[in-house]
């Protein structure tokens, strides 16, 4: 009996330490999501109440970013770092694949058509030439600052590539207090439309730049450009093209009966992440191209659903955007806390900042300009909505994913130290420009909805001419007629690109109107 006993009992003894350790890791992973909810509840709450109590100094993200990183000290010096540490890992490939696409898509979804068109050139300028612009600015003056040791001494290849990276803006903390405070429409479609841009021009950027450095040829500028063109049409060319079948297949699938709802939505659902595995199975970008399939599907797609599958596909993606956003914030602050820093090079942090103020005065103040010379007097650009746009300049979730990414790129200790740099501009930048917004707006007396500049399409041309020499008078002309073109192409998409692509295309008029009226509803539940 002892012995059978004892043969019994081996194999049970034997198993133990694995099942007690399959156990523990079980337990381990259930604290570690039960803390991400947590976290999770705490942000939302107080969020809640520091936008009811009207409390602009510490906005939404900056009370997530803190939460992230008080939680993440704490975990960071108590005996349960490792357990903890693992369910928290910014891991970039997950905020790649996973996190950010539902705030990229619905950020081109929930565009207000009007404001968003109608400063379309200028959004373009902004995001496209204006991120260029402040990518090699921020790249050369780091490049020339090590050159003269004044920083640390990066080569030229890397040094773009940290201007890529910190070129990328967030302004999810402004654009909630620009809600809250109600600023003028064609200020919030600036600054929303450049930003939700500028993230996926910032990629093309830095991936353009780290094949460069990767590349055993040397590439002049001129190849760069051309690579980073090619880059970024093809993932447009790609989501658009997306966008456009899917608007053909709702209105001619006719899903729109009572019993296919659900499969209407399920579609529905599925066409964004296909637009964005898509476009990165083939080399391009997939940011770029979810965000042009969000636009599309919401300018066509949208109105061939039913009511029910509008109301529903509205919401479910305005919900997992928040989710996204407020996991993002903990996420990066958690990590931030959580991060090896590589504090040894003080002076590249700190001249860092001072460059990236400065690239991005160069980006506003010479678009700006340009786009002026193509306006006349009464639908200029104001210099207090220049100062609001280059304040607005946050950087966040795509800057640190970037650098995180840089870490695995470059050699060792320079990914480090551009993840340190990027590090603190995200902290200083979503904590004090954030937290200093509504200051800030109050001080440019841009709260409320103004006239300062009226609608670029009310322009009378007829009765603008301006005194000037003739080259400069010629080049205003070229880029005024270019910004007709502008208005050639919502006549084309009134009269062609509607009819073709929906079935209740009546109904955009009424819905542009809605959008007029509230320009804090691009990043809210769409009207329907």
């Amino acid at each position: 009996m002892e012995t059978a006993a004892h043969y019994a009992a081996a194999p049970h003894q034997g198993a133990m330490p694995g099942f007690g350790g399959a156990v523990d890791e079980q337990q381990a992973a259930g604290v570690g999501i039960l803390l991400q909810i947590s976290m999770l509840v705490l942000s939302f709450v107080l969020g809640h109440l520091l936008r009811r109590r009207k409390f602009y100094y510490l906005p939404e993200a900056s009370a997530s970013l803190l939460i992230g990183m008080i939680v993440g000290g704490f975990a960071n010096i108590s005996n349960t770092q490792k357990s903890t540490r693992r369910w928290f890992n910014f891991r970039e490939d997950f905020f790649l694949l996973f996190l950010l696409p539902p705030i990229i898509f619905q950020s081109g979804f929930n565009l207000a058509p009007k404001p968003f068109f109608s400063n379309f050139g200028a959004i373009i300028t902004f995001a496209i030439l204006g991120t260029f612009i402040a990518s090699i600015v921020t790249g050369l003056l780091v490049y020339l600052a090590g050159l003269i040791f004044i920083i640390y001494r990066l080569p030229l290849v890397e040094c773009m590539m940290f201007g890529a990276l910190v070129s990328a803006t967030d302004p999810v903390t402004v654009l909630s207090i620009f809600q809250e405070l109600g600023t003028d429409v064609n200020l919030y479609a600036l600054v929303f439309g450049e930003s939700v841009l500028n993230d996926a021009v910032a990629i093309s950027l830095y991936r353009t730049m780290a094949s460069m450095r990767t590349s055993s040829s040397g590439q002049n500028l001129l190849i760069v450009i051309l690579r980073f063109l090619e880059n970024f049409v093809g993932s447009m060319s790609s989501g658009i093209g997306v966008g456009l079948i899917s608007a053909l297949l709702f209105k001619y699938a006719e899903l729109g009966v009572e019993n296919l709802h659900n499969l209407e939505s399920c579609l529905f659902v599925l066409f964004p992440y296909f637009s964005y595995m898509l476009a990165e199975g083939l080399g391009l970008s997939g940011i770029v191209s979810i965000l042009f399939t969000g636009i599309v599907m919401k300018r066509y797609t949208f109105y061939n659903l039913s009511e029910d599958s509008q109301r529903f596909t509205a919401r479910f993606f305005h919900l997992l955007s928040s989710l996204a956003e407020a996991f993002i914030f903990i996420y990066m602050g958690f990590d931030i806390a959580m991060e090896r820093q590589s504090w040894s090079h003080i002076g590249f942090i700190f001249f860092s900042i001072v460059f990236i103020l400065v690239a991005r005065a160069a980006n506003v103040f010479s678009c700006a300009y340009i786009l002026n010379l193509a306006r006349p007097p009464h639908s200029q650009i104001p210099r207090e909505y220049q100062l609001a746009l280059w304040y607005s300049g946050l950087r966040g979730a795509m800057a640190f994913a970037l650098a995180l990414q840089s870490v695995h790129d470059l050699p060792e200790g320079h990914g480090e130290t551009i993840f340190t740099a990027t590090t603190s501009i995200v902290v200083l930048t979503v904590l004090l420009i954030g937290g200093s917004t509504g200051t800030m707006l109050e001080a440019l007396q841009v709260v409320g909805d103004s006239n300062r500049y009226r609608h670029p399409y009310e322009e009378n041309f007829e009765g603008s001419s301006e005194e000037g020499t003739p080259s400069k008078n010629k080049f205003q002309l070229k880029l005024r007629e270019l910004r007709r073109s502008t208005s050639s192409f919502a006549l084309l998409d009134r009269n062609y690109l509607t009819p073709i692509f929906t079935s209740q295309h009546e109904d955009d008029d009424d819905d542009d109107d809605n959008d007029d009226d509230s320009s804090g509803e691009v990043l809210g539940i769409a009207s329907t």
